[in-house]
């Protein structure tokens, strides 16, 4: 980890003063510090780090500005910006386990591919801080930031299940697969049918832990390990990310990992189908009708509207035991993107304790999410001539909302649940993270979760 947080402030430790906004003489800097500053037209803007020399010209430490001191996740800029070597904070945080947490999250590189390693810091744990949560938080985001980040060709459905039983066994959980046509054996027509044409065989995982008699909470993440459109192909440009596309699945395991190295008291259970929606003489067909495991009929209006068909199936066994709390994931509609943009995901819930939790919690965490409405009108827009529904609607609106609605049909018994339409990707460089794979949401439902089970 090119950042380490470390307990006991090492002796030669350098000192990192925050400044805000036209607040040097504010900040209780060294006079040097403050004369160096005017003199480097620094004045505390958002993002902006100086290093400062002592008085024998070497390192005297640094000074990071804060604007108007909005986010504590905007102190990761400093795993990037800093020399290498020990350092502290010389200055009060209001939130210092965001602080130390952003540290960590800002030093992330993915380096399967040959990429270097970020610079090597030693940062002394901020008082207030509990270094074992964040270790527990950021070691589960670069889970799931290196899974989005892997390209299919070492990251199918096989690699997925690989990488879900990888963590099952870090943490002692049970797991079972259905692969291939033993998914229609056992009622799981429409993950058969989306994944049938790939050479890697679809496949439901199903990963459980915990004492049996706990809550029961339950995770279903997308696992879309490749989209090409099936035949309603994309164009390349709409290719390029489609690794991302089990965005979904990498998320719920992160999350899934927070829960079990927490050790809460839920009976977890995480459901990933895992696909890749490929084109070949046996793939699924525009104007196809396909029968789901809740037995609800579903006319395909476009093969490139998979996710919410592999979902509704594990969903419908999801609900089947009724947990106290159901959460799904999914890199599912553009048109989240264009509702939103890429830095907040909606989410969906008829719930109003969980929506009030989640908003409240994703201030809290900095971990940014708006809810949207389930619009009962829009319903109407996925009726079908000839099935129970359709998959997608012929008007092209509220794309994001009616795939929700679409979602909610098979959602009956469980009123705890909240559906999630992720980006997982930073389109640009964040202080927290560089472009690339991002972990988007579970941070503030690791809050809910550990407040409402530990």
């Amino acid at each position: 980890m090119p950042v380490e947080l470390v307990e006991q402030k090492p002796e030669a430790a350098l000192p990192v003063y925050l400044v805000a906004k036209d607040a040097l003489e504010a900040a209780a800097l060294p006079p040097a510090a403050i004369a160096w500053a005017r003199a480097n037209g620094f004045s505390g803007e958002a993002g902006r780090t100086l290093v400062f020399p002592d008085e024998g010209g070497g390192l005297g430490g640094a000074l990071f500005g804060t604007g108007d001191g909005e986010s504590a996740l905007a102190l990761g800029a400093l795993a990037r910006a800093l020399p290498e070597g020990d350092w502290h904070f010389a200055s009060d945080l209001r939130q210092p386990d965001l602080a130390a947490l952003a540290l960590v999250l800002g030093g992330y590189v993915f380096t399967r591919y040959g990429k270097k390693p970020g610079k090597a810091l030693r940062f002394a744990l901020p008082e207030g801080a509990d270094g074992t949560h964040i270790g527990r938080i950021a070691d589960s985001v670069f889970l799931t930031r290196d899974l989005v980040n892997t390209p299919t060709s070492d990251l199918g459905p096989v690699e997925l299940e690989e990488a879900a039983r990888k963590l099952a066994a870090a943490h002692g959980a049970g797991i079972s697969v259905i692969h291939g046509d033993d998914l229609l054996a056992q009622n799981f027509p429409m993950i058969h049918a989306v994944g049938r044409a790939s050479t890697g065989a679809p496949r439901l995982i199903d990963l459980t832990w915990g004492p049996g008699d706990a809550p029961k909470v339950t995770l279903v993440g997308k696992g879309v390990c490749f989209d090409t459109g099936g035949l309603d192909i994309k164009p390349s440009s709409g290719m390029l990310l489609m690794k991302k596309d089990m965005g979904g699945a990498a998320n719920v395991l992160g999350l899934a990992s927070m829960i079990m190295a927490a050790k809460l008291n839920v009976r977890l259970r995480v459901l990933i189908p895992a696909v890749e929606n490929s084109i070949a003489g046996n793939a699924f067909r525009p104007g196809d009708v396909l029968r789901s495991r809740k037995g609800i009929t579903v006319e395909i209006g476009n093969t490139d509207a998979e996710g919410r068909l592999i979902l509704a199936d594990a969903l419908a066994l999801a609900d089947e035991e009724q947990p106290a709390l159901l959460i799904d994931m999914a890199t599912l509609t553009g048109a989240a993107r264009v509702a939103l943009g890429p830095d907040l995901p909606p989410f969906y819930t008829a719930d109003e304790t969980l929506a009030a939790d989640l908003a409240a919690a994703s201030v809290a965490v900095e971990d940014p999410l708006w809810r949207m409405p389930l619009w009962r009108p829009y319903d109407a827009k996925l009726s079908s001539k000839i099935a129970d529904i359709n998959n997608v609607t012929t008007d092209g609106f509220a794309g994001s909302i009616t795939a929700a609605l679409f979602l909610k049909r098979f959602v009956e018994k469980t009123p705890g649940w909240a559906h999630f339409d992720i980006f997982a990707w930073n389109p640009a460089d964040r202080p927290y993270g560089l472009t690339g794979g991002e972990a988007q949401g579970i941070r503030a439902l690791e809050r809910i979760i550990t407040r409402r089970f530990a």
